[in-house]
């Protein structure tokens, strides 16, 4: 199991083509913070991240996180909402590095390389990333009427649209960014290494054959 660092969310969606980091978090977690409620809010996070590395992602309950950071239960929900929001907010730091990732780092994940190659690093970068972070993304997942409208689940699938249409430009992008977007769900990713075995290996293997017959 993975140990997460304690996130500090500031975000905005960016436009689809312009390099800028977004998170998962809302708007109400800016660095703007008092310096004291920062503190509270590191603190709770570093409980989180103590009670996954411990018990896993079902450890992690805001009862469990209040008595861990020694505060009462109604501070852990005033700063997160609930649960689904706490484990969000522990998912920050690492959609962070990864969006820098793709949006500047190195090729062929980051710019510089084809377009094809670019969307081939994105979805196993994305799937190693899932698969090490399971148990958390899965306690995480949104609801039915929020999965498709989370802002950082936008812009990964803004930036597979993207280069959709450079690879295809006769595609239609949007559709299809959707479509390959369901192989990389958290969902799918458990029941084929959890409950079908598969190895990782397979489903990079998978999803290099799924980019090249939609890109041709």
């Amino acid at each position: 199991m993975s140990v997460f660092p304690s996130p500090f969310a500031e975000s905005q969606r960016p436009a689809v083509d312009t390099p800028e980091l977004l998170q998962l978090g809302g708007t109400e977690d800016e660095p703007c913070l008092r310096a004291d409620a920062a503190r509270n809010r590191a603190r709770l996070l570093e409980a989180a991240a103590r009670l996954v590395a411990e018990h896993g992602a079902a450890g992690v309950t805001m009862e469990a996180v209040a008595a861990a950071a020694n505060v009462g239960k109604g501070t852990v929900f005033r700063r997160f909402g609930d649960r689904t929001g706490l484990l969000t907010a522990l998912l920050d730091h690492s959609e962070k590095k990864f969006q820098a990732a793709f949006l500047s780092g190195p090729a062929p994940l980051g710019p510089g390389a084809p377009p094809a190659d670019r969307l081939r690093a994105f979805g196993r970068a994305l799937l190693r990333r899932s698969v090490d972070e399971l148990d958390l993304q899965l306690a995480a997942e949104p609801s039915p009427d929020r999965r498709f409208s989370v802002p950082a689940r936008v812009v990964l699938r803004s930036h597979v649209a993207l280069l959709l249409r450079q690879a295809a430009p006769d595609a239609d992008s949007e559709l299809l960014s959707q479509t390959l977007m369901g192989y990389l769900s958290p969902g799918l990713i458990h029941h084929l290494t959890r409950q079908c075995g598969m190895p990782l290996e397979r489903l990079e293997t998978g999803w290099d054959d799924l980019v090249d017959r939609v890109t041709g």
